[in-house]
């Protein structure tokens, strides 16, 4: 039996796809530098800011200028390139009254965090909120999930983790918990499915049978 259901935020609960690439794009011309194209970021989403960014400048240090830059594009059209994913509210509100604990496990930071689930009323559905800010290892690594594990004091062997991302599957895993890949990621089905999900979920109610059946299977 599923007890508990963590969530990726970016591409997974919230479609903040469009944002992100437009804010990579504008960061690497605003300095000088050559944009990638949205064929070359979708791979590599998921992973941190400064990953990405180091992927796509060639440059060890991003923590200046192309930080700063993508950051403050993003936080300017964050309400306007941001949308929610269908049944998202409906699913949490469903597994809300059948007791299930609930959190966030994201490679954003905190504040952005905060920002996107206060923006479709997400945020009161949250036991705990993992940011990359919580931890020393971000994923694919196994400490963020494991650290929302321990922050709600629930069995990795009754929780799902949900993600968009090959390292939100790889995370799951590494830490002993149920992961499941959304269709609607940007990366596709047929990638995601190449890290051996427990599940692809087609609809976020698909989490609500997930939770009922308590068993793995693709």
């Amino acid at each position: 039996m599923i007890e508990c259901v963590l969530f990726d935020l970016d591409g997974t609960i919230v479609d903040t796809n469009e944002l992100i690439i437009s804010s990579f794009m504008y960061a690497l011309k605003d300095n000088g530098l050559a944009p990638p194209t949205r064929e070359e970021i979708i791979p590599h989403m998921g992973t941190t800011l400064q990953q990405q960014m180091r992927v796509f400048s060639g440059l060890e240090d991003v923590s200046g200028a192309l930080e700063k830059s993508y950051r403050s594009y993003n936080y300017e059209h964050h309400d306007e390139l941001v949308r929610p994913f269908p049944q998202v509210n409906e699913t949490m509100e469903e597994l809300l009254r059948r007791g299930i604990k609930m959190g966030i496990v994201t490679t954003k930071i905190r504040p952005t965090t905060i920002k996107s689930l206060e923006m479709f009323d997400l945020l009161k559905y949250m036991d705990t909120i993992v940011t990359v800010n919580d931890v020393t290892k971000p994923k694919p690594h196994p400490e963020p999930v494991l650290t929302a594990v321990n922050n709600l004091g629930v069995d990795p062997r009754k929780t799902l983790m949900v993600g968009d991302s090959t390292v939100d599957i790889q995370s799951a895993k590494a830490a002993g918990v149920y992961a499941a890949g959304v269709s609607w990621s940007l990366k596709g089905e047929e990638t995601l499915r190449k890290y051996d999900p427990d599940y692809i979920i087609h609809n976020m109610k698909d989490i609500i049978e997930i939770v009922e059946r308590g068993t793995s299977e693709s």
